[in-house]
């Protein structure tokens, strides 16, 4: 679909050659043609990476979300343009959610003339953007926020039209966040020409606002009363229930349910929040793909209509249990261990990520010492179902035994 994108991780520790085997065949499954990736703030993400989304005819949204007091030199803001141009990128975001205290800190948020100060920040690094041949998104505003969003905009565009160079105000494209907000799809649809009671800091009610799904519709208005022109739109931040995701994806399709209007045709992407996070992360309630192999039941739903393109795999063996091995010999400790699960349960016992990637069910024996996240990862990416048991004889045995009584 060429309107789908997802959030890739929260973070920016996912960027290795094995990261990629890892998700690009999951990204063709799902049929994404863009990824929101985060920019590292002392070195870029790498050029293989960038280029094996490219050739998988996935196109990497590169998102700078510093904060607006620790930002990186100009100069170095030109170096990481450049580079990433000469690889292919084409589209960026510079910053987040600048209508936000947290993103400023208490003492710069606290200073007058807060838009000026940010057309300070946001207009050189974007002209130089531009000038490297990409193509410098606006940054997503919190909805409602600090300095409420729909004031903030329309100050920021009178600025950049009065400050900016002509060129700026031609390549205009916004991002929004685009999160329901445990409203309905609907919510604010028409913008404010249909809801014009609708004011900053205050809905009356029997009216709605931008707060929700249908925020490109206000923030299009916004533009065309300041510039007189509707720019293109990155909708950020797509997350609901099961069946609010089904409508959205209808709705990126073009193919609107019943009882919804159709975006607006400025509209370029929606990127879900979020393709993955790792174990312990406040996002991994959110996250499509979980790191124990879980994953949202939308993800079945996409898949079975976008199979991968590649060979079915097929299961040798229903359960395989991995042990890690020390200078080439498994340890009695481990052998003790397992005793008991083998004797009543008889799985595939093993040491090779090989071999265990022909089984239904992996249970991993050890910590990432033992056996690399990566390697556990390629076996996920494989179809395979995985488990790591960690921790003391007695903890492993105890877990096993549970696994038992499954």
């Amino acid at each position: 679909m060429k309107k789908l994108g997802f959030h890739y991780f929260p973070d920016t520790q996912h960027y290795r050659q094995q990261d990629l085997e890892v998700w690009l065949p999951r990204l063709r499954a799902l049929g994404a043609s863009w990824l929101t990736l985060i920019a590292p703030s002392s070195y870029t993400i790498p050029e293989n990476f960038l280029k094996g989304l490219r050739r998988a005819k996935i196109r990497p949204l590169v998102h700078f979300p510093f904060h607006l007091d620790r930002l990186p030199g100009k100069e170095d803001f030109r170096l990481f343009f450049q580079t990433y141009a000469r690889w292919g990128v084409k589209d960026i975001i510079l910053f987040n959610k600048p209508n936000t205290r947290a993103q400023w800190g208490t003492i710069s948020w606290a200073k007058t003339d807060l838009v000026e100060r940010f057309l300070d920040l946001y207009l050189p690094l974007a002209e130089e953007a531009s000038k490297a041949g990409l193509r410098p998104i606006f940054p997503p505003l919190e909805q409602g926020g600090d300095y409420w969003d729909t004031s903030f905009l329309w100050a920021v565009l009178a600025g950049i039209k009065r400050r900016g160079p002509a060129r700026l105000v031609d390549e205009l494209t916004l991002s929004v966040d685009a999160n329901p907000n445990d409203h309905s799809l609907g919510w604010g649809a028409g913008g404010s020409y249909r809801w014009p009671e609708a004011r900053p800091y205050f809905t009356p009610p029997g009216s709605e606002d931008q707060r929700g799904f249908r925020i490109a519709d206000w923030y299009l208005a916004i533009s065309q009363a300041v510039l007189g022109k509707t720019p293109p739109v990155f909708m950020l931040n797509l997350q609901g229930d099961r069946d609010s995701e089904m409508k959205m994806l209808q709705l990126l399709a073009q193919k609107p349910p019943q009882g919804l209007e159709s975006l607006p045709t400025q509209v370029r992407a929606g990127m879900f929040w979020l393709l993955a996070a790792e174990e312990g992360s406040k996002f991994l309630p959110q996250a499509w793909y979980k790191p124990d192999g879980e994953t949202r039941p939308i993800v079945e739903r996409l898949t079975q209509k976008t199979p991968q393109p590649k060979q079915k795999k097929k299961d040798h063996f229903e359960h395989y249990l991995l042990l890690p091995t020390y200078q080439g010999a498994v340890t009695d400790w481990h052998l003790e261990v397992i005793r008991g699960f083998v004797k009543k349960h008889t799985p595939t016992i093993g040491f090779s990520t090989e071999e265990a990637a022909h089984a239904k069910r992996v249970t991993v024996i050890g910590g990432e010492s033992d056996l690399p996240e990566t390697d556990l990862n390629k076996l996920r990416a494989r179809g395979c179902i995985v488990q790591r048991i960690t921790g003391s004889g007695t903890e492993i045995a105890a877990k096993l035994e549970v696994m038992s009584d499954e």
